[in-house]
């Protein structure tokens, strides 16, 4: 029984599943990898990039910025979690402050504008996305730092917020490589007076 167990349990069944995972949803079941081959998720061609499920950090002016994220030194998939911090916790407070004057400053908004996701970071520390109310006002800093205008950019961040899963489950969130992946290849000066490109 223990033979007959590990075969069909521990040799077949995986099998089976991972070959109807590559056959019905390859993309996913392979990573969902993001590609650099144009403006959107290229599921055939082009150099890896990414995941669209795992978020990384963007440093400079010319790009939307991720949520912060508290896995490791940042988005380390082998330290995934959260600050496990309460609400109450000093250490929390004075960080939450000390983001709030950051992003209020380098965007150019009023500190009460700030939304909550550019504050804290997700349970996962991992989270690819980031609301539309923090893409928002990141698009004045972009639009500047690459030469393009504000609409633009805006359009951009439209095109790439996704609404609630069924229309009713989550809420919508923008995915910050996949904006940012647009963006260089939408082109532009960016904050070092090159032409971006989905390679930088």
């Amino acid at each position: 029984m223990l033979l007959a167990f590990t075969l069909v349990l521990g040799l077949g069944y995986p099998l089976v599943v991972t070959g109807i995972s590559q056959l019905a949803v390859p993309w996913q079941a392979n990573g969902s990898l993001v590609r650099a081959d144009g403006s959107h998720v290229d599921r055939r061609g082009g150099d890896v990039v990414g995941s669209a499920l795992i978020g990384q950090g963007f440093e400079g002016e010319q790009w939307f910025h991720p949520r912060p994220s508290a896995a490791g030194e940042g988005y380390d998939t082998l330290s995934s979690g959260g600050s496990n911090l309460g609400p109450l916790n000093p250490g929390l407070v004075t960080a939450i402050d000390e983001r709030r004057a950051a992003v209020a400053a380098e965007d150019g908004v009023d500190p009460a504008d700030v939304p909550a996701d550019a504050l804290t970071a997700s349970a996962s520390g991992l989270d690819p996305h980031i609301s539309p109310q923090y893409a928002a006002i990141q698009v004045a800093r972009v639009a500047q730092a690459r030469g393009l205008s504000d609409d633009v950019v805006a359009g951009l961040v439209a095109e790439h917020t996704a609404g609630r899963d069924l229309g009713v489950l989550g809420e919508p969130r923008v995915n910050v490589l996949e904006l940012n992946l647009a963006l260089a290849a939408l082109g532009g000066a960016d904050a070092d007076g090159t032409q971006g490109s989905a390679a930088d």
